[in-house]
């Protein structure tokens, strides 16, 4: 979990029960780690920093609405795998954000789709196009590609010289094409092909056939370039296996450095997603036993983000390592089902339902790929997929995530509104007595615990439990944490435009404008809903506690109130100022509604008979 999630999470905490208690008192809180871990004795692949563009490498492209897939005749693998912007293919379940338009705008030779000219299955060479796409894997900069050893569905093993091997293209249809090469003595046939039935998007197939020994031989997923996920960078490896007939899914540890190979563990699948996007490599039939993981330095292959405002260096690529998975391979022929493509709920299970095979009481399970992490997954992931089943809900009727949020901000309190009227009522009626309790204590001021007697008699006799102002945040705190995550890293959210020109990606900050000096913590961007949010708390404050006006009435213990709920609205101004703009609408919504139903509450109360 990063730094801003564990702030985010103890400052909630102090926030809901830290103001609470100053409000309301009068005033003077697995079995993958089980497998021996083994780094292996040599090397999986050799490092190497970006190369040129090698003479006799040749590339070739399949593309449909939902990929474009561009192979390369070194290692018959994947140089490239695009995706389709939504709105170049309206299909496409990706959006434009705004790191494709400014990369677009500052360096369009990195923006070209492929990178070099191409040879289609009718035997035409053609030139890659200026955007519309967005590149998954990493694939090189300024017209250089990564070492082949790092392209996707590549073969290689302890000989780094095995994944710069050179194919033969000997296959190329509209939607197949073949390449046959030799490795360390075995005849390997690779075919891909993207099935015109059954096959669900962003999903195509790989036959690998070896004839002769396949031991040290790996396939490679390939490496993904960075998301930057509620503004911190969030990879994600899963893994799932079948124990006792029964399929399980776990979470891989991101390798430090060098490989790390698990030994006695068969894959169903492995999984190398990005935060929002990635690929799953599924064999369809039985593999040897193990899987590899590696971390590869940004240095060596940098991600595209590097390319914006490099003279400021605002993304270091050392900053932005990359991660790698393997499956071991075997002799005789293996397919495979790869997806590539956003990790969206609704998508993976809807690959789920295609894929089924309930004779054989087969399921993919890919929706498990996607998953909630960080110390609070096992509060916030139930109640996340609640909410998310609410927004998804209030989006059918709305077509607007934005006003989905909105919606959901709203539903979420009238399921808490009794258990709020609950507490508001009892921090009133506790402000109420504040005079009584204030004279008690005076009074014992010599003698403290009789003070404190007497002040819960005085409780008691009121009716007034102290604790049941803090009960219901209790109850609200899964629901919160559920939301945070759930507002910080749903796919449907990237991209998804509330008010154009200033919220044009719900997952990522608003930003109202730009200037070209990055400023420490701020950057080079002005987010307003942070600071509106943070207004919203302070005004919060302002209403749910009876201070007097005048400065100079204020005791010590009212005036340090005064100043907990100003350090709290600053605070959370802070921490949220990098933030998703969703979350800012979300919070900032909430609080305004807690105020409302303060201010009704509050009056409700002046009025009704004694």
């Amino acid at each position: 979990m990063d730094k801003r999630t564990i702030l985010f999470m103890i400052c909630v905490s102090l926030s809901f029960f830290g103001v609470q208690y100053f409000y309301s008192q009068p005033v003077d809180e697995s079995q993958v780690t089980q497998v021996a871990q083994q780094q292996a004795p040599i090397p999986l692949v050799a490092q190497a920093n970006t190369v040129q563009r090698p003479q006799n490498e040749t590339y070739y492209v399949l593309e449909n609405e939902y990929q474009q897939l561009v192979f390369s005749n070194i290692g018959g693998s994947l140089v490239e795998i695009n995706l389709p912007l939504k709105k170049s293919s309206p299909n496409s379940y990706v959006k434009e954000i705004d790191f494709d338009r400014e990369i677009l705008a500052s360096s369009p030779q990195n923006s070209r789709f492929p990178m070099h000219s191409y040879q289609t299955y009718n035997g035409e060479q053609s030139e890659g196009k200026l955007g519309g796409f967005y590149p998954l894997m990493r694939r090189g900069l300024n017209g250089n590609t990564i070492p082949a050893e790092y392209y996707a569905l590549n073969i290689v093993g302890e000989d780094p010289n095995i994944a710069n091997t050179s194919f033969r293209m000997t296959r190329f249809e509209e939607n197949l094409i073949e390449f046959q090469g030799s490795v360390g003595g075995a005849q390997i046939t690779k075919t891909y092909t993207v099935p015109k039935e059954r096959n669900g998007p962003y999903c195509f197939n790989l036959d690998i056939d070896i004839s002769g020994n396949a031991n040290g031989l790996w396939l490679s997923s390939g490496v993904p370039d960075v998301e930057i996920v509620s503004n911190s960078y969030s990879p994600l490896l899963r893994i799932q296996t079948t124990k006792n007939k029964i399929s399980d899914v776990d979470t891989i540890d991101l390798p430090k450095k060098g490989p790390i190979q698990i030994s006695n563990i068969s894959p169903n699948w492995i999984s190398n997603c990005n935060g929002f996007l990635g690929v799953i490599m599924d064999p369809l039939n039985a593999l040897a036993s193990g899987y590899k993981t590696m971390q590869i330095d940004g240095d060596k292959i940098p991600t595209r983000l590097t390319l914006i405002d490099p003279g400021y260096n605002l993304y270091p690529a050392a900053h932005y390592p990359g991660y790698a998975t393997y499956l071991p391979l075997k002799s005789g022929l293996t397919p495979f089902r790869i997806f590539a493509g956003p990790y969206d709920n609704s998508l993976l299970k809807q690959l789920d339902n295609l894929y089924e095979i309930p004779s054989e009481h087969y399921n993919p399970d890919y929706a498990q790929a996607l998953s909630i992490q960080g110390w609070f997954s096992f509060i916030s992931q139930p109640f996340a997929k609640f909410l998310f089943l609410l927004m998804q809900m209030f989006y059918a009727i709305t077509h607007s995530w934005a006003f989905s949020i909105i919606l959901l901000t709203i539903a979420l309190k009238a399921m808490m509104f009794p258990l709020n009227n609950w507490s508001i009522k009892s921090s009133v009626k506790m402000q109420e007595i504040s005079p009584k309790v204030k004279a008690v204590q005076e009074k014992y001021k010599k003698d403290p615990r009789k003070a404190q007697m007497e002040v819960m008699n005085l409780y008691r006799e009121s009716g007034i439990n102290p604790l049941t102002g803090c009960f219901p945040v209790v109850l609200q705190m899964p629901f919160l944490i559920g939301m945070f995550y759930l507002l910080k890293s749903s796919f449907p959210l990237r991209g998804a435009v509330f008010i154009p020109g200033w919220i044009d990606d719900l997952s990522a900050p608003d930003v109202l404008f730009t200037w070209d000096q990055p400023i420490w913590f701020i950057g080079n961007e002005f987010h307003l809903l942070p600071i509106l949010m943070g207004a919203t708390m302070f005004l919060q404050q302002r209403f749910t506690s009876k201070l007097p006006k005048d400065p100079s009435k204020l005791s010590d213990s009212q005036k340090q109130q005064k100043m907990m709920g100003n350090m709290m609205a600053i605070l959370f101004t802070v921490m949220f100022y990098n933030f998703p703009s969703g979350l800012n609408i979300y919070f900032m919504l909430s609080t305004l509604l807690g105020i409302a139903q303060q201010v009704w509450i509050t009056k409700r109360m002046q009025v009704a008979p004694n």
